[in-house]
């Protein structure tokens, strides 16, 4: 009976096709590594963020007035409502970490290159509403940090020509960062951008499974004669890779094998998640900075106004700017720099390990240049850290102009035939 009635379901919802396609006969490069944990940690935090989020707004006031004593009611007299509080903040830091190690990943293993162009852009979509539902829910306490914090990133969009005041007031619903404003950034971190992050994710996973996964060699799995077509042809469907267990070599199926792997990466990234939860939930000020928890006083400014660590390089690259309206022009163009890599990059080589020393230089400078932009936008604004923060800046995008001139005529090392 129970066979009769998943094919009944079968037969009108390919749910079992569905899942060998995606997950149990997926075919996954053998030589995946370290940095391949990421991916699946990221969707772990999703879930932990979504879930966590639901129980918080249940005992959640978005009013100016109740917000921060709501947050308080959680944290004190909630049933295991610190625990839930502290796992969405930490949550929250630990999405950017994982997130940045993956992009870091696909940054020196050329996850951006032919055919795998659409699946970069998702992740940076991803990443760009990632960031404003963190922006979005940094206001939700409403203390001092999350009101002054707000009332700075909001101004710059006044920067903008001509609709920039508009702009600025359309954001906050008020002429000052209010309960209008809290009230409307408490429905686009609970409904909408969680919506549009979900919808992301799963185009993404599409992506990824129509073209296949890249690996730390940066060459694609090899195929008998006469099975499907090359990778990289246009019309190649990485559905079609699913014919016969013939056509895997180099490969393995996601399940069991790689489940388990990541169930290794899962186990010890709990532990410091369980750490930081129950030990050092505050990172030091990093995670919950101490003016946040003060009530939000629109007649007293902190003494020193910095966003959370994970949007701190890009505020390091507006500072460094003087003129206001070109800090934010170049502050979106960081990110927007990022999402042109496939095209910024026209070597025919993918992994790092292949590349030239040139290249591998090129990387470890924009690295050291991201944090240091990262330690700079949590520093006061002084003479000398303003000019530090130019001089990394001038690194980061000098990263993306010789990759344009160098990567065309590259010295590279001949690719092995097989996966090593």
């Amino acid at each position: 009976m129970f066979r009769s009635l998943l094919e009944w379901i079968e037969y009108r919802i390919p749910m079992q096709r569905v899942w060998n396609m995606h997950l149990a006969q997926y075919p996954t490069p053998k030589n995946f590594n370290f940095w391949y944990f990421f991916g699946s940690l990221a969707m772990l935090v999703l879930v932990n963020q979504i879930l966590t989020g639901i129980w918080l707004t249940m005992n959640y006031t978005p009013s100016a007035e109740g917000a921060f004593a709501s947050i308080e009611y959680i944290m004190r007299d909630v049933e295991y409502g610190w625990l839930l509080r502290y796992m969405h903040s930490t949550g929250a830091s630990a999405f950017f970490v994982v997130v940045y190690l993956h992009m870091f990943r696909g940054l020196i293993y050329g996850s951006y290159q032919k055919p795998r162009e659409l699946l970069w852009l998702f992740g940076m979509f991803i990443f760009i509403a990632l960031m404003a539902e963190a922006f979005m829910g940094y206001l939700l306490p409403w203390g001092q940090m999350s009101y002054w914090g707000a009332q700075v990133i909001i101004s710059l969009f006044g920067a903008i020509p001509v609709i920039g005041d508009d702009l600025t007031l359309w954001i906050r619903g008020d002429y000052v960062v209010s309960g209008a404003t809290l009230n409307r950034f408490f429905a686009l971190h609970v409904i909408a951008l969680p919506l549009v992050l979900v919808v992301l994710v799963f185009l993404h996973l599409v992506a990824l499974h129509e073209v296949g996964s890249n690996n730390p060699d940066g060459v694609e799995i090899k195929r008998p004669k006469g099975s499907v077509a090359d990778a990289d042809k246009p019309k190649f469907k990485f559905h079609e890779y699913y014919t016969s267990k013939k056509d895997i070599i180099d490969a393995a199926p996601f399940f069991p094998y790689f489940v388990v792997k990541d169930l290794i990466g899962i186990g010890v990234f709990l532990f410091f998640f369980a750490y930081v939860i129950f030990f050092n939930p505050e990172m030091g000020g990093y995670f919950l900075e101490p003016p946040n928890f003060e009530a939000a006083n629109p007649l007293k400014t902190p003494e020193h106004i910095a966003p959370v660590w994970y949007f701190t390089p890009f505020y390091a690259v507006l500072r460094a700017i003087p003129h206001k309206l070109g800090g934010v022009v170049f502050m979106g163009l960081a990110i927007v720099v990022l999402a042109l890599l496939p095209w910024l990059d026209r070597c025919k080589v993918r992994s790092i390990r292949y590349r030239s020393g040139l290249h591998k230089l090129n990387i470890a400078q924009f690295s050291v240049s991201f944090v240091a932009l990262g330690i700079l936008g949590a520093l006061p604004a002084t003479e000398t850290y303003t000019m530090y923060a130019r001089i990394f800046t001038f690194l980061y995008f000098g990263f993306f102009v010789l990759l344009w001139f160098y990567s065309k005529n590259e010295n590279t090392k001949p690719l092995p035939e097989r996966l090593t």
